[in-house]
Parts: structure tokens; sequence; C-alpha cells
């Protein structure tokens, strides 16, 4: 992402792990660390990913050092596509490895919004998630846990009107019955194209709420 970006080598149930930190400024008091998964494997989708990328810019300019990670059969990551189960599992081992201690925050960004959905629901008991952050969350394609009702204030859910990767109406679907709000970028598409200041802004504001 930057000239500051630390090369991280994790390993989990299927081998190597290929992972990116980025940490705030020297001076900038740190407020933990946020683990940030990638869209669909099999579609192109790399800890690089532009949106990924930019939700990681805004948690380090809000003081949160940011974790990107490949699931497993993306990049340098070894292992093959699971349709979720065990790039789960991937995802805890990058939370007990690079974030083990501390305020841990989760975002994901389309098909990485249903991962962390299946970690924070796994974590919650044990290791509440202080700030939760869905971009373009993939429910028309796989069972996106629902949040848990505690967390709903620490979460934003942000979808492009005419996504059509994945409907608002979908993702709506999954928001009603929990009664969490969704915010929604007008014109937005799936990538948010032309719209990713926009998008940096809406994660950026979530995280400096009290």
């Amino acid at each position: 992402m930057n000239a500051q970006t630390q090369a991280l080598q994790l390993t989990g149930a299927a081998g190597a792990i290929e992972a990116a930190r980025d940490a705030p400024e020297a001076g900038t008091p740190g407020r933990g660390t946020v683990v940030i998964c990638h869209p669909h494997p099999l579609f192109g989708g790399t800890m690089d990913n532009k949106v990924v990328q930019t939700m990681a810019r805004a948690f380090v300019q809000c003081g949160w050092t940011a974790v990107r990670f490949n699931f497993r059969g993306v990049g340098a990551s070894a292992g093959v596509y699971d349709e979720g189960r065990a790039e789960a599992d991937d995802l805890r081992a990058v939370i007990d490895q690079a974030a083990a201690d501390g305020p841990l925050a989760l975002a994901g960004f389309s098909f990485g919004s249903f991962v962390a959905s299946q970690a924070i629901a796994a974590l919650w008991d044990s290791r509440p998630v202080e700030k939760i952050v869905f971009v373009g969350t993939a429910t028309s394609r796989f069972a996106v846990a629902p949040v848990p009702p505690a967390a709903h204030e620490r979460t934003l859910v942000i979808h492009g009107e005419h996504d059509d990767t994945v409907p608002l109406a979908d993702v709506m679907d999954w928001a009603r019955p929990q009664t969490l709000p969704v915010t929604v970028v007008p014109g937005g598409g799936h990538f948010f194209h032309g719209q990713l200041p926009l998008l940096k802004g809406l994660v950026v504001r979530h995280l400096l709420a009290p």
C-alpha cells in the first residue's frame, strides 16, 4: 500500500498465508488491529483489491493497524478454494498470529464480508469485535451470518445502489430481520468505481464515532 507496508508470512492449516501489515504514523495513538478480508478468490479477489486497500487506509488514518491477507490458493498463500469454510480457518489463523492482543476490528468486501461474519459469530462470546465494516456483502451468494445484536452500533454495512453482483434488495433482506442499518451509496456499483474517496470517508466517520 505504501513504502512502509510490511510483508508478513503467516501459517494456516493449508500452509503459508501471505499477508501485509500497515501501521499508523509514528506518534499516533494505536487503537487496535483490523483484519480485512478480500473478495472472491475465483474471480480475481486478492488482498490488493482497491476496496480492500481503501478500507485499510481508512483504518490506518484512524489509528488502527491494518492487516490484509490472501485466502488459500491466492497469491503466495497455500491451499485451494473451499467455498468459505477453510477460508474462515485462515482468518482465525491470521487473527491468532497478527492480532492476538488488544482491540480487534474485522472488515470484509463481498465474499470477504461473508467470511468475516462467520468469524465474528464464532469469536463474539470470547473476544468481542470493536468495529465491523462490511462492504458489498455477498448475501445473495453465501449464508452471511447475522451480526450479534450487541455489535450493531459497532457495525457499518455499505452497499452500492446499483450493485449488479449482489443486488441491494438481497442485502436488505438479510439486514431487515436484524433491524441492522445499511448505508446505501447512490449510483454505486459493486466495486465503487469513482467513489472510493466517498467509501473511505464513510468508513472514517464510522471509526471516529464514539
